[in-house]
């Protein structure tokens, strides 16, 4: 499934697709999202799938209960821990899920549909080779990102 969500939000959410995910790359106050549509739309897939797998093609079940619990682990991780849309307080120091918030935090670094890196939602390479091909991205991002002042 993280093959699947890295190519819809590579080649989907971030091209033809902006409309909905550009909401989610905007700072907001709102509890919803035009991007949470997207979990709308994969959730009627799911649920189709469940429904021809029960009525005609049982080999759609374990699919569809797959692709179940890869979206209970992206509200989880993504939208509880990396977005902290859930009540989940709790900040790794180190690990995974460290690198996990930081590779997500730099993707977020671009506020448009062009040039970010790091696109998967449970897979996080290396945040320091990620800032690497961000600076290649926008050369000059590190000076927009910079605070007043600091070198």
């Amino acid at each position: 499934m993280e093959v699947f969500a890295w190519f819809a939000h590579k080649y989907i959410m971030h091209a033809w697709g902006w409309g909905w995910h550009q909401s989610h790359h905007q700072r907001h106050n709102r509890r919803l999202e035009k991007n949470d549509l997207y979990v709308v739309v994969f959730s009627l897939v799911v649920v189709g799938l469940f429904a021809l797998g029960a009525a005609r093609w049982p080999v759609l079940m374990p699919i569809a209960t797959g692709i179940t619990l890869y979206g209970v682990l992206y509200s989880l991780f993504h939208d509880g821990l990396v977005h902290r849309r859930w009540p989940l307080r709790w900040q790794p120091k180190s690990g995974y899920l460290r690198r996990l918030i930081l590779a997500h935090r730099i993707h977020h670094a671009v506020h448009t549909r062009e040039g970010a890196v790091s696109f998967g939602f449970l897979w996080a390479e290396d945040p320091e080779k990620l800032k690497l091909r961000l600076l290649e991205n926008h050369p000059r991002h590190e000076q927009k990102t910079s605070r007043p002042g600091s070198s």
